[in-house]
Parts: C-alpha cells; sequence; structure tokens
C-alpha cells in the first residue's frame, strides 16, 4: 500500500512510551541486522531500564511528537531546551532534538524528514532561532551526512561514554 503523503504529526506524552519503546526496539533490530552496534547496542530498549528512563523523562518533560502514516505510529522525535549531559548549552535559546526515530517499515517515506521539519516549525513557532542534535558519528558517517541532508550543518564532534564517536550539528530556523 502506497501511503506517501499521509504522515500525520501530533502531540505526544507519556502514554505514547510502549510506542517509542518499540520503535527504538525495531530500529535496534534492524542495526544489528545491519552489522551497525555502535549507535545503540545490541540489546531491545525496552530491556534496558536506563533507556526506559531516559524515554519516558524526554516524553514527560520535552516537546514529544510523534508521526503516524494511517493511523500506526511511524516515527518520533522530542524538543528539549537544551542538550543531554554530554553536550555543553549555548549562550542562546535553543530548542534541542532527541529521539528522533522511524520505524523501519515506512523506510523511504520520509518520516524522519517530515519529523524534523516539524521540529524546525516548532521551534521557529516558540520564537528560537537555533535548532541543535547529536547523533552517532562512526561506521560510514551516513547518520551524520543525513541530517546535513536535512539542513544541520556540523558544529562540533565529542565522544561519548566508551569512546562513542559523536557529532553535533546546528540549524538556523
Amino acid at each position: 500500500m502506497d501511503h506517501r503523503g499521509k504522515i500525520s504529526i501530533r502531540p505526544g506524552d507519556a502514554a505514547d512510551l510502549p510506542a517509542v519503546l518499540a520503535l527504538f526496539d525495531g530500529a535496534v533490530e534492524w542495526l544489528v541486522t545491519q552489522g551497525r552496534t555502535g549507535q545503540w547496542g545490541d540489546k531491545p530498549w525496552s530491556a534496558n531500564p536506563k533507556a526506559v528512563a531516559l524515554v519516558e523523562k524526554y516524553l514527560t518533560t520535552g516537546y514529544p511528537w510523534v508521526a503516524e502514516v494511517d493511523g500506526t505510529t511511524a516515527g518520533t522525535v522530542t524538543l528539549t531546551e537544551g542538550p543531554g549531559e554530554f553536550i555543553p548549552a549555548v549562550a542562546e535559546p535553543e530548542r534541542y532534538v532527541h529521539l528522533l526515530v522511524a520505524d523501519r517499515r515506512f523506510a523511504g517515506l520520509g518520516v524522519g524528514a517530515a519529523l524534523l521539519a516539524h521540529a524546525a516549525e516548532e521551534t521557529r513557532r516558540q520564537g528560537v532561532s537555533l535548532l541543535r542534535v547529536d547523533c552517532y558519528a562512526g561506521d560510514d558517517g551516513k547518520l551524520v551526512a543525513y541530517y546535513e541532508g536535512n539542513g544541520f550543518t556540523r558544529a562540533e564532534a565529542f565522544t561519548g561514554t566508551n569512546g562513542w564517536p559523536g557529532q553535533v550539528l546546528a540549524r538556523r530556523v
């Protein structure tokens, strides 16, 4: 079935926790099949208490959004007023992208791009001009390139826990 053009985005909340964890579990499963365990490991997020707590924190303290295709959860993103613990804050108001993930069943439909465009619109609507994100910068760099393809530019590289290679990217909106 062709779902093009049928992406809708609604506000999310704590009730979306099971669906968001399922999105991450699916993403981890797919990454494992690709031999790409450096980003999120090889275990389901729903089985990791720290990951569950992180998702719950952002869903309840941030501005979560859920993308749906024909009523099925297809992706999510959460905006907050600043970065997580490994990234320094900046000296101006910003919105920060967290928990961006899309269901592989909808690959190629632009779910992630729609969520990032919505994040930019929401940032602008809130009177803020800076949108930032950090991501995994290892393997082939495709994730960094994905964000660059969605209007972000590289700001600074960083190293997270256990040598996890990261990249902060920024976008003026």
